[in-house]
Parts: C-alpha cells; sequence; structure tokens
C-alpha cells in the first residue's frame, strides 16, 4: 500500500514538474521571439532612417551651393548697379538665381516608422535622444525659415521691387528670353540705394540659410554615424 502511494507521488512530482517545464520552456522561447521581433523591428527602423538622412544630406548640400551661386548673383547685381564690368552671357541665370528659394525635402518615412511604432523601439536612451532632436527640432528650423518666415522669402519680397527698377535696362532675344542688361544703368542716387538695401537684405537672409544648413548638417552627419556603428555592432 505504501509502495502504491510512493509511486503515484513521483509520478504526479514527474508529470507536474514536466507541465511546469514545458510551461516555462514556452513562455522563455516566446519571450525570446518577442525580443527578437523587437530587435528586427529595431534595426529595420534605424537602416531606415539612416537611410533617409543619407538623401536628405545630398539634398541639403545641394540647396547650400544654390544659395552660394545666390550670393555671387547679389556681387554681379551690386556690380552692375555700380557700373562695374559683369558677365553678360549669365545674366538670365543670376537673375533668376537672385530671388531663388530652395526647400528641402526631408525623408521622413524612417521617423514616422518609429513614432508609429512608439518611440522605445529604440532601446539606447542616447540614440532615441539625438534622433529626437534631429526631426523634430534641428529639421523644424528648416522648415520655419523655408517655408514659414516670411522676411526669408526672396522671390515674394523682392522681385517686384527690383524687377520695377530694373526692367527698363533688360535686352531679350527673339524668343521673348533675357539675354543681357544694358549698361550703364542709370538711375538716381535714391534709386541705387533702394536696390542695393535689397541686395543686402537678400545677402544676410542666404547667409543666414547658409550657416544653418550647415549646422543641420553636421548634426546629421553625427547621427548618421552613430546610426552606422549602432548597425554595425549588432
Amino acid at each position: 500500500m505504501a509502495s502504491n502511494k510512493n509511486r503515484n507521488w513521483k509520478k504526479y512530482a514527474f508529470e507536474f514538474l514536466s507541465i511546469f517545464i514545458a510551461v516555462i520552456t514556452a513562455f522563455a522561447l516566446n519571450n525570446w521571439n518577442d525580443n527578437r521581433q523587437l530587435k528586427l523591428s529595431e534595426e529595420k527602423i534605424l537602416k531606415e532612417i539612416k537611410n533617409g538622412i543619407s538623401l536628405d544630406l545630398q539634398d541639403f548640400k545641394g540647396n547650400r551651393s544654390g544659395y552660394h551661386q545666390s550670393l555671387r548673383a547679389n556681387k554681379v547685381f551690386r556690380d552692375l548697379i555700380n557700373g562695374a564690368s559683369v558677365p553678360q552671357d549669365s545674366m538670365a541665370f543670376y537673375y533668376t538665381m537672385l530671388f531663388r528659394d530652395f526647400v528641402p525635402i526631408i525623408n521622413l518615412s524612417g521617423y514616422e516608422s518609429l513614432k508609429a511604432g512608439g518611440l522605445k523601439t529604440v532601446r539606447k536612451d542616447s540614440l532615441r535622444f539625438e534622433i529626437i532632436t534631429l526631426y523634430d527640432f534641428y529639421y523644424s528650423i528648416l522648415d520655419k525659415i523655408e517655408y514659414e518666415i516670411d522676411e526669408m522669402k526672396s522671390y515674394g519680397n523682392y522681385f517686384h521691387k527690383i524687377n520695377g527698377i530694373l526692367y527698363p535696362y533688360m535686352e531679350f532675344d527673339a524668343s521673348g528670353e533675357l539675354a543681357a542688361f544694358k549698361q550703364p544703368v542709370t538711375i538716381s542716387d535714391t534709386q541705387k540705394n533702394e536696390l542695393l538695401s535689397y541686395l543686402w537684405r537678400l545677402e544676410i537672409n542666404r547667409n543666414y540659410k547658409i550657416q544653418r544648413y550647415t549646422l543641420i548638417e553636421t548634426k546629421m552627419l553625427h547621427l548618421e554615424t552613430y546610426l552606422e556603428e549602432e548597425l554595425k555592432n549588432r
């Protein structure tokens, strides 16, 4: 009788232990799989953000180069107004660049994916902070100076004012394209100072934009390197 009870106890203990081990194993496997999925999701998002930053850097570099061309246009038209020699074969290009603004095309898909999945998807606090800072702070600076702040809009603020003074000196070819500017530009001192004041303001705005792009590109390059190192160590 005692022997049967002993056998039953061992049987129940073995069954309980087997069930316990099975449950713990299943839980561990499930937890491991969840962690693996989270890591894969994080890695995918980090790659997407890194690729987006790489594309943004090319776009921003082009915008910065465009603003340097605009500064060159400023100098050319200052020379024109002051009676100095100007490159007549390039005047149509420079007149276009004088009023040209460049808008940033920001790739937000990676950051939007991160926000949709939860910012905590990026487990490292310092990396998550840098990503959020770039997209929510630094990129917003470009949005404001290129889209929102009226005083930064070159064409809307200055084209009609400058064109209203200079159009009598424009020469057009048979197809109606701007070909050159007649010289000398004989305008009053008041008109000359007016034009020079517009060029001065345009130059200040362009230099400010170049400085902002340069600063933000530095932050982008730093984050891009951080992402490369993080992905390399996985």
